[in-house]
């Protein structure tokens, strides 16, 4: 009793340090002035910017680079060569269909856009102090080359024209969607590229994920009065009336966040609740009828509702606001908001959770994508789950019919194995079976499919907190998120920094689980291999067939009902995770990673054993479970 309650005291102390602990890495800051027009006869967007860059670094800076992201949709251009490459490769579905494996919302429709549909961002000119810079166009990406350097330590003030022709909406961004939204304009304005420890991030842009500088943003935006604007931040001047030219001007203010965007429609309807002092929940959306009201409402509804969950599971809310505004394309997230295409709530948590994943904990998406991705899907199950189970049955803007289904499925859910992340374990399996899988560590930009990309991001992403959770504990791994968030919120964690968060409020050692999981594509699958009778004890044998190893549990389950949890720890983690629900637990000697087999023997002879099962609780990403559990014939 006292080395459990010595041992728990050390945890708590552990857990308490690493998420008062602020990790110490330099990174820079910018403001944003932002003043632009849209000519909504033209789709025509004429801006000026003045940037204020803190070069918070120690390095000398002799270019900077904006990204120019509109230029992508454009004939031939890298978004669109690579689309229709990908789409050369032909893929089997889950029908047994073959299918191009190109994005269904790209195609070949850049190739085929014409003059007045593409779109463009052009900047005049930038000056420092005065002076002109050189530009070099990379077409998404803009090189600056600089007059004068940008010493350590110091800041410069830039400020810039620009223009921008809207392009058709393709992917994100754009105008007159399929949802019939009139402009939806994400990735809109020159964006200062990130320069972080391993230097300049200079992707192009081919529709894979964004990474951005952390700072403020005060944006003015002018156009027809008729329009209803949505946007990141918050507004500063909503009873400003239209000028004598028929334009209206909004304002929006928004800081510690690394991006904006904002949406226009002539036939927006706005609901909003503050549900708190310091935070107000908004939907925009177009207006269709009573079936339309009610489902948006209840986005608002359960948006409230789950928040207090939300926070308790990933850590706080820190925003003023946030708006779910229908835009189209899916669902993409940004600061304080999301474009989404309709009011599915699968949708509506994913986008949410995006701004704990990648709005306040800032990770580089081209490197580590499934750290944005997998982890927002993990969440996103859980989110949907305590939804379903607790508050969907009880909405006021649900049909009866809907109610019933909801709590049928309930009931069923019960009867059936209760892993929430059942279906990101069954996409990852798919994957790692596809033959198609490569390393988490391959950037966003250059996996080899559109289908090893996506699977790899979220359901692989998603399945590592699970296979985490059995690693270390359910309960531990979610002290790990918290104090994950309390770490690193604000800042650009990597994989490796999420590792040693973890380690440090575990005291298990980790970077094995990294190298194997995130590094390469080694599998895992154990096998019951033998089981011999002793005197008084059955001796079991299990085999590990795939390439990764993990810990094990082995639950016996004995014919007079009773059963004991055999758990067999990873020489690599140096540590034993802790005890999980009250089934007996009977902890063995550390199997070494390099053992193929691993022997235990029982409690009770091999005549009172009733079934051996391997994992009992399911979340080891096993590729074959068919060898996984044996039933002793009587």
């Amino acid at each position: 009793m006292l080395n459990k309650v010595s041992s728990l005291a050390v945890f708590f102390l552990m857990s308490a340090l690493v998420s008062n602990a602020q990790a110490e890495r330099w990174q820079q800051h910018i403001n944003y002035t932002i003043k632009a027009s849209l000519d909504v006869s033209t789709n025509i967007i004429n801006g000026s910017e003045e940037v204020v860059y803190d070069n918070n670094s120690t390095d000398t800076l002799k270019k900077v680079y904006f990204h120019l992201y509109w230029n992508a949709f454009q004939p031939n251009s890298a978004m669109d060569t690579r689309s229709r490459e990908l789409g050369k490769t032909m893929l089997t579905n889950r029908k047994g269909d073959q299918v191009a494996d190109w994005d269904a919302r790209v195609k070949d429709r850049i190739l085929n856009l014409k003059p007045e549909e593409i779109g463009f961002q052009k900047v005049g000119y930038i000056l420092i102090g005065g002076k002109q810079q050189k530009l070099v166009q990379h077409e998404t990406i803009l090189e600056v080359q600089l007059t004068q350097p940008i010493a350590p330590k110091s800041s410069v003030t830039m400020t810039l024209v620009f223009q921008a022709q809207v392009p058709q909406q393709i992917r994100r961004s754009g105008r007159d969607n399929a949802e019939g939204v009139r402009y939806s304009m994400s990735q809109w304005y020159p964006k200062m590229v990130e320069y972080d420890y391993q230097g300049w991030n200079t992707n192009p842009y081919i529709a894979r994920e964004f990474y951005g500088v952390w700072g403020g943003y005060d944006v003015t935006l002018q156009l027809d009065k008729s329009y209803m604007v949505a946007a990141t931040g918050v507004l500063q001047n909503p009873n400003e009336a239209p000028n004598a030219q028929g334009l209206k001007t909004w304002n929006f203010k928004g800081n510690n966040i690394h991006d904006f965007v904002w949406a226009a429609d002539n036939h927006y309807k706005h609901l909003s609740k503050q549900v708190r002092p310091n935070l107000t929940l908004n939907v925009y959306y177009k207006e269709k009828n009573a079936s339309t009201d009610s489902a948006w409402s209840n986005v608002l509804w359960a948006a409230e509702k789950m928040l207090p969950f939300m926070e308790k599971k990933f850590g706080a809310y820190p925003y003023p606001q946030y708006s779910f505004i229908q835009g189209g394309d899916g669902g993409m997230e940004y600061a304080m908001a999301t474009l989404i295409k309709g009011p599915g709530l699968g949708t509506v948590f994913h986008e949410w959770m995006h701004n704990w994943y990648q709005q306040i904990l800032g990770t580089n998406e081209s490197l580590f994508p499934w750290m944005d991705e997998g982890f927002t899907s993990f969440a996103e199950a859980i989110v949907s789950n305590q939804y379903n189970t607790n508050f969907a049955a009880t909405s006021p803007f649900i049909s009866e019919r809907e109610k019933a289904q909801i709590l049928a499925n309930n009931e069923k859910a019960k009867t059936q194995l209760p892993l929430v992340q059942a279906g990101n374990y069954m996409g990852y399996l798919a994957l790692a079976k596809s033959g198609l899988e490569e390393p988490m560590s391959t950037h966003s930009d250059h996996y080899n499919t559109n289908y090893a990309y996506s699977s790899a991001a979220y359901t692989k992403g998603a399945t590592f907190l699970g296979l985490l959770g059995y690693v270390i504990g359910d309960s531990v791994r979610d002290k790990v998120m918290l104090n994950y968030y309390n770490t690193w919120k604000f800042k650009h964690p990597n994989a490796n920094d999420f590792i040693r968060v973890a380690e440090k409020t575990s005291g298990i050692q980790l970077e094995w689980l990294k190298e194997y999981w995130v590094n390469s594509t080694k599998t895992i699958d154990y096998a019951l291999n033998d089981i011999q009778a002793g005197p008084n004890t059955a001796t079991i044998s299990i085999q590990r067939i795939g390439k990764m190893p993990a810990p094990l549990e082995v639950l016996v389950t004995y014919k007079d009902g009773s059963t004991e949890l055999h758990y067999i720890p990873l020489d690599l983690m140096l540590g034993n995770k802790v005890a999980e629900g009250k089934t007996t637990r009977i902890i063995h000697p550390e199997c070494k990673w390099v053992q193929p087999t691993y022997t235990f023997e029982t409690t009770k002879p091999l005549s009172s054993l009733k079934s051996i099962e391997i994992d009992p609780s399911y979340r080891l990403p096993d590729i074959n479970r068919t060898n996984n559990k044996l039933e002793i014939p009587n």
